[in-house]
């Protein structure tokens, strides 16, 4: 099982459209390849798509993307223009099944993987790179705001959209 496309994915989507053309590019936790696609057919310079779960490889690889199973950057080599991040930022509900927790929940608190993936990060963002990272209201963001001001990284908000009892932020962080 992994992530399906939803309204998080199309609000990402808009800036992947936005930013990636002519750039090295990774999907980070690429689920169905949605963003991987969309840099790739806005013609990125490469495209990278790296996921925990293998069970994506086929369809990417019917796509013409290239794909790597990959625990965020454990066995991503490189360094990129364009990050890009849609994570499971939910908190953890026992009231979940297991296999579904895996696509929404970021840990127990919600932010754990997002903060895994930011302290990893620099080591494969090129030296003008971006990282694209979509969060949620229901995300602690003062952990990772504070993370960020102690890896000397800026964000910004690009894009929100309001649905049902959360809003959707993309976040533009760079150097």
């Amino acid at each position: 099982m992994f992530y399906q496309p939803r309204d998080d994915s199309f609000l990402l989507k808009e800036q992947v459209i936005k930013l990636s053309k002519g750039k090295r590019v990774l999907d980070m936790g690429t689920g169905s390849g949605i963003q991987a696609e969309t840099a790739l057919n806005n013609c990125a310079k490469s495209v990278l798509a790296a996921d925990i779960n293998n069970e994506c490889s086929s369809i990417l690889k019917k796509k013409g993307i290239k794909f790597i199973q990959s625990d965020l950057f454990s066995d991503v080599k490189g360094r990129f223009d364009l990050i890009i991040f849609n994570p499971p930022y939910l908190p953890l509900d026992k009231r979940e099944d297991e296999e579904s927790s895996l696509t929404t929940s970021g840990g127990k608190r919600g932010d754990e993987l997002i903060l895994r993936f930011l302290k990893q990060s620099s080591g494969h963002l090129a030296r003008e790179g971006i990282i694209l990272l979509l969060l949620s209201s229901l995300t602690p963001q003062n952990s990772i705001k504070r993370l960020l001001k102690k890896l000397n990284m800026n964000c910004k908000v690009i894009s929100e959209k309001n649905i049902f009892m959360e809003k959707l932020e993309v976040w533009k962080i760079s150097n």
